[in-house]
């Protein structure tokens, strides 16, 4: 919500930086949904269990690279960038944050997966999180970073074109790309 002190809660020590990749278990129930959803009424395997399974493992893969590379890149340009003081408190920040955004984006999967005909409404009430979730996500980068909006405008777009850059490469290694 943009508040300094909810900062204050995390474990911003060493310890805390790398237990903030459990977010990912965290997080792991709500993107089996949409891994589940996506494989049930795709065209891009072969029917049955071992071609569902293998696209779920290619999503896998996918979703959680655009998880962790854009923070490999951050740490790499955190230092010229001028935010490495603020570096590990963005990074435990943005992942509990974002275990949090793939439970709250949980509703347009289910729909996704139990009422497969609804593309509209799920396209709709996703589009909707959505924007929820990068206005709540710019607000947490703002407090995380702690140099102002406009270094945090910054780190949030480019860990946004990260994100999306490493989204788009994976789908293409992994044969997913749109085409």
């Amino acid at each position: 919500m943009g508040r300094q002190d909810g900062l204050r809660m995390l474990d911003l020590t060493v310890d805390g930086f790398w237990n903030s990749f459990f977010a990912i278990i965290v997080a792991l129930p709500a993107l089996v949904v949409g891994w589940v959803a996506v494989a049930n009424d795709s065209s891009l395997f072969d029917p049955g269990f071992a071609g569902r399974l293998a696209l779920v493992i290619r999503l896998a893969i996918i979703d959680l690279g655009a998880w962790v590379l854009p923070i490999a890149v951050l740490a790499l340009v955190a230092r010229p960038a001028g935010i490495a003081d603020r570096f590990v408190h963005y990074v435990v920040a943005t992942n509990w944050a974002s275990a949090l955004t793939l439970w709250i984006m949980l509703p347009p999967a289910l729909i996704r997966l139990f009422w497969p005909g609804a593309t509209e409404l799920v396209t709709l009430l996703s589009l909707g999180l959505f924007v929820v979730t990068l206005v709540l996500l710019w607000r947490l980068t703002n407090v995380a970073i702690g140099k102002g909006p406009a270094i945090a405008t910054s780190v949030f777009c480019g860990m946004f074109v990260a994100s999306l850059v490493a989204l788009f490469v994976l789908q293409t290694l992994l044969g997913l790309s749109m085409q």
